[in-house]
């Protein structure tokens, strides 16, 4: 499958949709937590009796289950149409710390241009192996550079990682 290598400009454009993207998931993950400590509470206080239809908390607990299993669906689907099926790479942890990685090319090989939630612009890059911590700053050339030098098709793609 051949990649598409983001320009920086391109990456750029999209920034203010992702925080948008971003502030969305963040807030249904909020959500999911507050309900996830609701059900603790409920099973303190009755244990497995919360499964007795006839339990005065049952119907919340039931509500409660649904609604985590519906915004953890809705979730993924927001990843995978939002994030992941614009190409992009959403990288362990990135709705913790709010990252996001824009395949390119430069100087013959796949790098990630890297953004965080917050940043007004790309500015750091790394290679596709380094993660977060091997962010490096993006300088003028390089921003006119990647992803406009070398033709995708013919840049190995197999290390990847998505």
């Amino acid at each position: 499958m051949t990649r598409r290598a983001f320009t920086v400009q391109e990456a750029n454009g999209l920034i203010h949709r992702l925080e948008s993207i971003i502030d969305r998931l963040s807030a249904v993950q909020e959500e999911i937590e507050a309900s996830r400590a609701k059900l603790q509470v409920l099973d303190v206080l009755w244990g497995r009796k919360i499964l007795e239809p006839v339990n005065p908390d049952h119907s919340e607990f039931l509500e409660l289950r649904r609604r985590i299993q519906e915004d953890i669906v809705d979730s993924r689907l927001t990843i995978q149409s939002e994030i992941l099926g614009r190409g992009l790479r959403f990288p362990a942890g990135g709705l913790e710390h709010g990252l996001v990685d824009f395949p390119t090319t430069f100087q013959g090989r796949w790098v990630y241009l890297c953004w965080r939630r917050g940043e007004p612009e790309i500015r750091w890059w790394h290679e596709v192996h380094a993660g977060f911590a091997g962010r490096q700053p993006l300088s003028f050339d390089q921003a006119l550079r990647m992803g406009r030098e070398d033709d995708p098709a013919e840049v190995d793609d197999s290390l990847l990682d998505f």
